[in-house]
């Protein structure tokens, strides 16, 4: 090993003792927690940072006028503008707390996208889309006549840029697309595809879910329209995401929800908005949440998003190698040869042998992996898969991790098919 990844190897070494769930044993064996896609674990200054609120801060934001809601006030949008620093964005009132990407994806379906499409107006996404950026999609053709349209992937399991291409045209209003699949890993080249559709008048959002927590992201360089992430994925607390948006797209679309904090003066009869951001922040928000998720983010920025990456890279190579030597087994998406900087996740299928089948016999040697559709319905039905398993990865994971799994994998095939 290089000196630059020895480096590198250090860092997951380093950081495992900062997440308490990681030292614990399931069924007898030390856990190996390989489903970050799904969840990530959370690092003790983040449970520390919860803590910390609810012991001797706990109060409502925005609207008293005593200590406790000062300082909660305080740490509540300091975490909106460590969002912003974190994605490059100019102004931290572009950053809309929600309680997830789902709802944030939604506010903007529900928002600009009602009071904009037409009927014959299209949106163009793609197959590989997460059902949370496909159903609200839907739902919002449904209600304005407006044309979904669906970009398909490559033999290789990447975008295809040239059905992009294709498929593009001045009736496209908006295009909703992943930066980083959760089921192919394949990391879709967002500035370009911004530029295109920007070229016919078209918005972009990125569901930027699995790529915040795994390589830098910046707005600005990436050019688009709104982002969205969830703090869940990013070592942060649940029941808390954040959507990013341009401050004249904001300001021009309706509220989302009405009720308290949302408002600037209320009548009997009609009401006029707060704003921004505080006009699509109806109620009292998840404040320990988003503190929380303030946390994670700092813990991440001093680990540093590059060392991050660079480290995965290195797993994902050896995880893909291991795999693609398992005979009767068939990986998703692109290589790490194909595509260096794919995420850090490996779907596959084996012949023989149900996802769900090889997840139980792992779990039994303390090993968590996933197994389903991962959301991904219409892509794993194009694939003419059910189900896919799925193993991914984190900076926490080491190589004798992935070795481990491997084995373990390879004996649980054996298992079912001499049982089956």
């Amino acid at each position: 090993m290089n000196t630059q990844s020895a480096i590198v190897n250090d860092l997951a070494q380093r950081c495992r003792g900062d997440f308490p769930v990681l030292n614990q044993t399931i069924n007898g064996k030390p856990l190996i927690y390989l489903d970050h896609a799904a969840t990530s674990q959370k690092p003790k200054r983040v449970l520390d940072a919860l803590n910390n609120y609810y012991s001797h801060d706990n109060a409502n934001v925005h609207r008293g006028a005593h200590s406790l809601s000062a300082r909660a006030t305080d740490a509540f949008e300091a975490a909106r503008t460590k969002v912003a620093k974190f994605i490059g964005a100019n102004d931290s009132a572009e950053i809309v707390f929600t309680r997830n990407a789902t709802e944030a994806i939604n506010l903007v379906a529900c928002t600009w996208a009602n009071a904009n499409l037409q009927p014959g107006d299209e949106i163009l996404t793609s197959v590989m889309e997460h059902h949370s950026n496909l159903v609200p999609w839907q739902l919002v053709a449904n209600r304005t006549g407006a044309v979904l349209r669906h970009v398909g992937i490559t033999a290789n399991g990447e975008l295809d840029i040239d059905d992009f291409r294709a498929q593009l045209n001045q009736r496209t209003r908006i295009v909703p697309l992943v930066q980083l699949s959760n089921s192919l890993g394949c990391l879709n080249p967002i500035a370009n595809l911004v530029e295109l559709a920007h070229g016919v008048g078209a918005k972009v959002l990125v569901d930027a879910c699995q790529s915040v927590a795994h390589i830098p992201v910046d707005v600005q360089a990436l050019a688009c329209d709104w982002l969205v992430a969830s703090s869940h994925k990013l070592c942060g607390p649940t029941g808390m995401g954040f959507l990013w948006g341009r401050r004249e797209l904001l300001e021009e679309a309706p509220p989302f929800l009405g009720g308290g904090e949302m408002i600037d003066e209320v009548f009997l009869s009609h009401s006029t908005w707060a704003g921004l951001p505080h006009k699509f922040e109806a109620g009292t928000p998840a404040i320990g949440e988003a503190i929380g998720m303030g946390a994670a983010l700092d813990y991440l920025a001093d680990i540093g998003l590059v060392q991050i990456h660079a480290w995965e890279q290195q797993l994902t190579a050896q995880l893909w190698d291991g795999l693609a030597r398992i005979e009767d087994l068939q990986l998703l998406g692109p290589t790490p040869e194909q595509q260096p900087n794919r995420g850090a996740l490996a779907s596959f299928v084996v012949t023989g042998a149900h996802p769900h089948d090889l997840c139980a016999l792992l779990d039994a040697s303390g090993i968590c992996i996933r197994s389903g559709h991962h959301c991904t319905q219409p892509l794993h039905r194009l694939l003419g898969i059910n189900a896919s398993a799925r193993a991914s990865l984190a900076f926490t994971t080491t190589s004798a991790e992935i070795d481990q799994f491997l084995a373990e994998l390879t004996s649980s095939i054996a298992f079912l098919k001499e049982h089956s």
